[in-house]
């Protein structure tokens, strides 16, 4: 029945307020997923993006344009690939180029990505660039969407209550994360002295915002989680090309592990590395 003391603003908002609800009934609670398809969902009408950043020479061009194909093997949902860098030399066309301000160096380039001043609008998945992609990565951006989330870090190994964050795979919307940047740009050399990195930085700056983390079996560490404390052998070159002596693969959920530390993908000649990191 037609309210007629509700006014047509009013009308329209109530509306807009039970469509809401009704598809939030079609969230799955148990799995954070919507039973709707991504993409025909009302409440998901942002643009994507999947973020990396390379900074200096630590990780050469061709470790962002792997990660460009990698996402675009495992990714189903429109997006448009961002790097945020100083130094473009190398890249793959198809990579859109954000220049880094000045100053920045290392991990600390990375509170950069909340800024404000990143002309983009929508929801940002930011991957590490020494991540090898194993599966499709779509429900990166499909879990409790409308939350910021990120992992545990591998700490949780050794320490299974540990809550702490890893930054090697974050997701939030654009402008929402804002506070980070702007707590570090206030003082940088503060806020160094003060934390180890810039993920201890990010664990503190939203205490009042904490994120939701995404699965352990989604993300998984290469060296604690998939390869454990098995043997690696050495190639005959060379000490850096390593093989791990036992077959190893990450898990059936596992979408993309984590190479934090030594080594790097390159340096990993497990078949199923091999395989996906191209």
């Amino acid at each position: 029945m037609k309210n007629w003391t509700e006014s047509k603003e009013e009308r329209k908002l109530r509306k807009a307020r039970e469509k809401a609800l009704q598809e939030l009934a079609d969230f799955d609670q148990e799995t954070g997923l919507y039973d709707l398809p991504y993409n025909s969902n009302p409440l998901i009408k942002d643009k994507h993006y999947v973020l990396c950043l390379k900074h200096g020479t630590k990780y050469s061009s061709d470790y962002v344009n792997r990660l460009y194909n990698m996402v675009k093997r495992n990714c189903t949902i429109d997006y448009e690939f961002v790097c945020l860098t100083e130094d473009t030399n190398g890249l793959d066309p198809n990579v859109k180029i954000i220049p880094l301000p000045p100053g920045l160096k290392g991990w600390w380039c990375k509170p950069y990505m909340f800024s404000n001043d990143l002309p983009l609008k929508g929801t940002v998945l930011y991957l590490d660039l020494d991540v090898v992609i194993s599966n499709n990565i779509d429900k990166l951006f499909m879990y409790e969407p409308t939350k910021w989330c990120t992992i545990r870090d591998f700490t949780r190994v050794m320490r299974p209550q540990w809550q702490k964050y890893n930054s090697s795979v974050v997701r939030f919307k654009t402008g929402e994360l804002d506070y980070v940047w702007k707590d570090f740009s206030r003082d940088p050399i503060a806020v160094q002295r003060k934390h180890f990195g810039d993920q201890d930085h990010l664990y503190e700056a939203t205490r009042n915002n904490p994120a939701t983390v995404y699965p352990d079996s989604w993300i998984q560490s290469w060296k604690w989680e998939v390869r454990k404390s098995k043997l690696l052998g050495r190639g005959t070159r060379g000490t850096r090309e390593l093989t791990t002596i036992e077959h190893v693969v990450p898990n059936s959920d596992c979408c993309v592990c984590v190479f934090h530390g030594d080594p790097n993908p390159e340096h990993c000649k497990d078949p199923w590395v091999v395989d996906n990191w191209r």
